[in-house]
């Protein structure tokens, strides 16, 4: 059950939020990839699993974390593609350069907004790198006629044995680097 974002927020002071994955696989041994990974928006980091929508709380499409937004610019986490923007420009998908493919839905239910709301900044195949401006979102629409604006941040390709790992919740400002990391394990 999600907290009352109203006293969470009170309650809480503006902290960086680390945030790791961790991917294990069977054939390697123990190395670290490097993967710059920035916090795409401003807001409040929640795992999948205070997610109110069982597509992202049970990791049907994939492992990752969630943002409660607190600004209108959704920018580039990370150095790579966008592959596909939704036709209701409510989700990008993304991928990274060493070929991880991160999904980016804004809010929940977002989909019968039909684009109200959002306006695209990028287009399909367009080169992004971290900070590039992706959507303006008009938060207070999609407050008012969405279900939520908690926004999960998937990755849909980790290999079958891997796993985000959230080590911290709490605020923390777009842009942040270093809040994501990804090992390889061999078991």
């Amino acid at each position: 059950m999600l907290e009352d974002s109203d006293s969470k927020k009170a309650s809480e002071t503006k902290s960086q939020v680390e945030v790791a994955a961790t991917l294990e696989l069977k054939e390697t041994s123990q190395t670290s990839l490097e993967n710059d990974f920035i916090l795409p928006f401003d807001g409040y980091i929640k795992p999948l699993e205070e997610v109110p929508d069982a597509v992202f709380s049970s990791r049907m499409m994939g492992d990752g974390f969630a943002i409660e937004p607190t600004n209108d610019i959704l920018v580039s986490p990370i150095k790579g593609e966008v592959v596909s923007i939704f036709p209701t420009k409510h989700a990008i998908c993304l991928k990274t350069e060493e070929g991880l493919e991160i999904l980016i839905h804004v809010g929940l239910e977002t989909v019968n907004l039909n684009g109200e709301g959002f306006t695209c900044l990028v287009e399909e195949r367009q080169k992004v790198t971290q900070g590039t401006q992706l959507l303006k979102i008009d938060l207070d629409y999609i407050k008012e006629n969405a279900k939520s604006t908690i926004t999960p941040i998937i990755f849909t390709n980790l290999p079958e044995d891997s796993q985000i790992q959230v080590l911290k919740s709490g605020y923390n400002e777009q842009g942040t680097s270093n809040t994501i990391e990804i090992t390889l394990k061999k078991r």
